[in-house]
């Protein structure tokens, strides 16, 4: 039979403070109502002074285990998505893998909000490979590190957290079905970080042409989603649900039109923790599993967009 990359755990951390849409008012020309109309986010999580990417990787990551019942020393590689890693080097995974106790090799994949999206697709390659039965992929981020709060074009959309997931190889017609992965570098200003280390060490600030960056989503969403679909040998009919990168209420239903897929069939995070980039997924995963509406035997689709640009979908069955 074949062998494909199941998802058999699922883990996510947020950081303990909360801040609400009010918060920015205090000091931007903004409102709560404000941002809900044009984002559909109520609320975000910041790490705390001294609170690393890498220790909400540790905590998603050790919630996706303890999910699967597996033992870290029996995961075979991790694999971390993130913008927002701890040092230049050694790598965000590292950390992870150490901290886990796991014995195999990791690596980062640095994607943007696309990264989880992409990492997805390199542990089903390693699978399908051979060259690991266990992957851990984790979704990290403290964007709150990079944000202009005074550019309340931005500031306001995004939070940081960690979303995980474990994949383990298995027979049978459960898991990833299909991936298809993006990128195109003519359209790297309109979404960017203006600083970095070969451009004079400072970590920079997130910048972005809004109207722009909404325009490519919504139509090259719909059509990764719709090709992953398609090397599944699946139809939009076929899926039964919709997990979308959170980055925008608005982008969402945008994207879930030019699916034909009415939104009682997307799970939409967005409200609770805006966008956290690589995280927001697994975050999405991890809701959607715990109040019941993700089961086992399902068709699932996730796509996503970030800086770059680059963009993909993965579709799977859980």
């Amino acid at each position: 039979m074949t062998v494909r990359a199941v998802i058999t755990g699922i883990g996510a951390h947020l950081p303990d403070r909360v801040v609400p849409n009010d918060w920015f008012s205090g000091f931007l020309d903004t409102s709560d109502a404000w941002i809900r109309e044009r984002t559909g986010i109520e609320r975000r999580h910041f790490a705390a002074d001294g609170e690393l990417t890498s220790d909400l990787a540790i905590a998603a990551g050790r919630a996706a285990l303890v999910d699967a019942g597996v033992d870290p020393a029996e995961v075979d590689a991790v694999i971390v998505a993130t913008t927002t890693p701890d040092q230049t080097f050694p790598s965000t995974a590292v950390k992870t893998q150490s901290a886990l106790g796991v014995r195999g090799f990791s690596y980062d994949i640095m994607a943007a909000c696309a990264g989880f999206v992409f990492a997805m697709g390199n542990a089903d390659a390693l699978i399908r490979a051979g060259l690991a039965r266990r992957v851990l992929v984790v979704g990290a981020e403290t964007y709150s590190r990079i944000l202009d709060f005074e550019d309340r074009g931005t500031c306001v959309l995004f939070g940081d957290g960690a979303g995980a997931v474990l994949l383990e190889a298995r027979e049978g017609e459960r898991g990833i079905l299909g991936v298809d992965l993006n990128s195109d570098g003519s359209y790297a200003d309109l979404l960017y970080v203006d600083g970095g280390v070969s451009m004079g060490g400072t970590s920079g600030k997130l910048r972005m042409q809004g109207r722009e960056v909404f325009r490519h989503a919504v139509s090259k969403l719909a059509q990764t989603a719709t090709a992953a679909l398609e090397h599944a040998g699946l139809d939009h009919g076929d899926v039964d649900w919709v997990v979308p990168h959170q980055a925008n209420v608005r982008i969402i239903e945008g994207t879930a039109k030019k699916l034909r897929t009415p939104m009682e069939k997307v799970i939409v995070t967005v409200q609770d923790h805006g966008n956290t980039s690589a995280a927001s997924i697994p975050l999405a995963l991890a809701a959607g599993r715990a109040d019941g509406r993700l089961r086992e035997g399902q068709i699932v689709v996730c796509e996503a967009i970030g800086g770059g640009l680059v963009w993909g979908a993965v579709a799977f069955r859980l």
